[in-house]
């Protein structure tokens, strides 16, 4: 309660002060660095993983509020945790493949130095886009075939949602009231602090889908059932009113994965129990949609249901992105081999429409700017945690994670580091805490 309490109270120092987001930031990296030398060796992996949670649920809050040194600095500390991490426990030598990943990432770069624009900035257009699968690949070193518990990693998950409870709180401030900012069934920037629905909506999704989990599985009374739940809702609203559907459609495919493989590995009376809180869960998320769609006027309902505000059929409900897709496949076609390059299809298409336009789908991505390596890169990422799970199927976050994963690199590519450090943790190895083994007593004759 304290935590959650805490950063309630860091959300309104964020919004109401202008020099605390750089003293947030560098509070928090010092204080996990510190945490991460300092702890026992049986506990480092504990304090690496909590780290990186940490910051992948603040990365949005940090860009919003420009706390961080430079964009991707949340992204590049997670890297510099990590190796921290590796320094101290090592990494298994069957996490090879992504040693692979990053080594068929390299091409890309060295394409891209040899095509891009005289006054383009090699570092700011190729670090960009690749710094994501880096990070990816970095995490799922580290965490491959790692040990942890039950309880651990629900601390890990939990360390995720904290900064996003700081996230809404400043949402909350920023824009108080939603209709007043609605005004049709686009993506809303001012119900999003100002910056990236789609990036916002991504991350209080994955809180949606934290809080869902400690409703479930780490709440042991009925006070802290209720504080779950209500901030489930909370952060559901906020995410709802961003007009991004990306994050909130992931967050109902990661729920849904989730409690089908609790229930599945749940006993009768667990099962029973199950059922009864996921219909709670529905009936407060109906509840929940009903205010955000009378809190927008009904736009919200459109907005999902593919219309603009008059309620006409959008003739591409995908907002451009089907347009991107296909450009990048012709790029592949195009150079099936190596590639266009790192981010060399931004500048394609600035070329050729005269502005900016990034993409939103990390697999075409691959497929344009690294050519059959991208294909090769995407068969690693796609069959490794299936091998992964065939050895150990404990983790029933496993299929959550990769949901997550797969679902926003469609959406979002790999803009923010969330997708890339959820994919990892499906390469845990959970180990769930035995319980005593009570024996009967024998009686030695005398």
């Amino acid at each position: 309660m304290s935590q959650i309490i805490l950063h309630i109270v860091l959300g309104a120092l964020l919004y109401y002060f202008s020099f605390f987001p750089s003293l947030y930031f560098f509070s928090v990296i010092g204080y996990f660095l510190y945490k991460i030398i300092t702890v026992p060796k049986n506990e480092k992996t504990l304090a690496v993983l909590m780290a990186c949670a940490y910051l992948v649920g603040a990365e949005v809050i940090f860009r919003m509020t420009s706390a961080g040194i430079f964009y991707e600095s949340s992204k590049y500390f997670i890297i510099f945790y990590l190796f921290i991490g590796m320094f101290y426990t090592g990494i298994s030598n069957k996490s090879y493949p992504y040693f692979i990943v990053l080594v068929l990432l390299i091409p890309s770069i060295i394409v891209a130095a040899i095509g891009l624009n005289i006054d383009a900035s090699l570092r700011r257009n190729v670090a960009f886009v690749l710094s994501g699968p880096v990070c990816l690949a970095i995490s799922a070193l580290y965490c491959y075939d790692k040990k942890v518990t039950l309880q651990q990693i629900l601390t890990i998950i939990l360390y995720i949602g904290l900064p996003i409870i700081t996230l809404s709180t400043y949402l909350f401030l920023y824009t108080p009231s939603i209709k007043g900012v609605v005004t049709g069934t686009q993506s809303n920037f001012a119900a999003s602090g100002g910056f990236g629905p789609n990036q916002v909506s991504t991350a209080l999704g994955l809180g949606m889908f934290v809080f869902c989990v400690n409703f479930f599985l780490n709440s042991k009374t009925l006070f802290l059932k209720t504080l779950n739940i209500l901030l489930f809702s909370l952060i559901a609203f906020r995410g709802i009113v961003t007009f991004s559907r990306g994050g909130i459609l992931t967050a109902i495919l990661m729920i849904a994965t989730f409690l089908f493989m609790v229930y599945l590995k749940s006993n009768k009376k667990q099962k029973n129990m199950i059922v009864i809180y996921f219909f709670s869960l529905i009936a407060i998320a109906s509840l929940v949609w009903i205010v955000s769609s009378s809190q927008t006027s009904g736009l919200i309902d459109k907005r999902y249901a593919g219309q603009d505000k008059l309620g006409r059929e959008k003739e591409d409900v995908s907002a451009g992105r089907v347009n991107i897709f296909m450009s990048e496949l012709e790029g592949f076609i195009d150079h099936p081999f190596l590639g266009v390059g790192a981010s060399e299809m931004k500048e394609i298409r600035l070329e050729r429409l005269g502005k900016v336009v990034a993409t939103h789908n990390e697999l075409s991505r691959l497929l344009s700017e690294h050519g059959l390596l991208g294909i090769i890169i995407l068969l690693i990422l796609l069959f490794k945690p299936l091998d992964v799970r065939s050895s150990n199927n404990h983790n029933f976050f496993f299929y959550a994670f990769l949901a997550f994963w797969f679902a926003t690199i469609n959406h979002s590519a790999m803009r923010i580091a969330a997708p890339g450090f959820v994919y990892a943790l499906a390469l845990l190895n959970v180990n769930y805490e035995k319980r005593p083994l009570h024996r009967k007593r024998i009686i030695q004759p005398r």
